[in-house]
This record gives C-alpha cells, structure tokens and sequence, in this order.
C-alpha cells in the first residue's frame, strides 16, 4: 500500500476514532476457549511480560485507539504489573485488535521498535492517547508522537508502507474474532476463560483469585 493511500485512510477515519471515544463499555462476560489453541502463536510473535513458569496466563486483546484499553493501562496494569508480573504469579501475553486504521498503524510502529522497547512504547502510546488518536488528521498527529520515539519521517513512512506487517496485525485480530470470539476491546483470557471490558484493579484481584 502506499503511503498516500495509507495517509488518506488514516485521515478519513478521524470521525470514527471520535464517535468511537463515547461508546459504553461492554459489560464483563465469561467465556472458555481452548487454551492450547489460545497459546499457539499466530500471525506474529506474541509480546509477553512475566514468568514462564507463572501459574496464571492472562492473553489481553486490545487496540490502541480503545479508550477502555487506555484507561485499563493507566488505572489497573500497574497493579497487574506490580502484585502479578514481577512477583511471578501470573504472565501477560499482548495482542493486537485493531479496531481502525489509526490502530493498526501505531500497532506497526510499536512492532518497528527494538524489541525490549515494545511495552515502554505501548504504555507511553496508551498514556498519550490523546494527543494522536483523536484528531482531525491523525496522520500528522501520528508522525509528530512517532518522532518523540525515536522515528524519522523517512522511518515512519517506510513502516507505515509496510503491507507484511499490516497483514500480520490483521491476520492476528481476524484470528481472535473467529476463533476466540473476541468482538470488542479490552477482552481478556485468564487461562482461557474470556473476561471483557476494561476491568478494575479489585476486579483484576477477584478473576487472579480463581486460580492462585
């Protein structure tokens, strides 16, 4: 794809991005999917914090431009990263769920950084939410923000054109969608049971409880 079609695509979805800040947060359900089908990587290497050997798994599905998955960085993932990944009790593995191109497009930025860099960008992404996901032209909002991590514009274009990796993003979410019936974001899987919505740290504590 090239970068005027990429540009134009980003730019036309500003509206959606807007409209999308005021939709109601789902209610939480539970579900069970198959984890050994759950752990299968797909499309792409999977983005993983925490031990190996950790007795509880959380898969979280998200999208960049989700206000529920920003404010579940912001008020519970420290939480999540403090009483469960750096104590060994649980593991968090990242996926993307595009909801819109803007999304897909910092998705492949984050994907483009050195490895050990992914989450700090995810969070710094999440925390600054804002300032390039909600604009009338996202595309420059996008650039601008990507400069602050290290891209150049002769960077960002060349990751933003880069079709392989958008079809590994999508193939990822497609994925999800059909096999796990992920249909909104935040959508968590804590050992393959399906909690969605973007949940509260008293929350998180009550679904880690079932099995610690």
């Amino acid at each position: 794809m090239s970068l005027n079609r990429r540009q134009l695509i980003l730019r036309s979805s500003a509206g959606l991005l807007v409209a999308g800040t005021v939709l109601p947060a789902l209610p939480a359900f539970a579900q069970t999917v198959n984890v050994e089908e759950l752990m299968q990587p797909g499309a792409l290497p999977d983005k993983v914090l925490g031990s190996e050997d950790a007795p509880l798994t959380i898969v979280e599905y998200s999208s960049m431009t989700c206000g529920h998955c920003a404010n579940f960085h912001k008020n519970t993932y420290p939480h999540l990263k403090k009483e469960y990944l750096d104590t060994g009790k649980a593991r968090l593995v990242f996926r993307e769920f595009p909801l819109d191109p803007v999304a897909s497009a910092a998705f492949m930025l984050a994907r483009a950084v050195p490895e050990e860099k992914y989450f700090d960008v995810i969070e710094f992404m999440f925390a600054e939410q804002r300032a390039w996901a909600f604009t009338q032209d996202p595309y420059n909002a996008l650039l601008n923000f990507a400069k602050q991590i290290g891209f150049t514009q002769e960077t960002f274009e060349k990751t933003l054109t880069d079709q392989a990796l958008l079809d590994a993003i999508n193939a990822t979410r497609d994925r999800a969608s059909s096999q796990f019936g992920v249909n909104s974001t935040p959508t968590f899987f804590f050992n393959g049971n399906k909690v969605s919505g973007a949940i509260s740290p008293d929350e998180l504590d009550k679904q880690a409880a079932k099995y610690l």
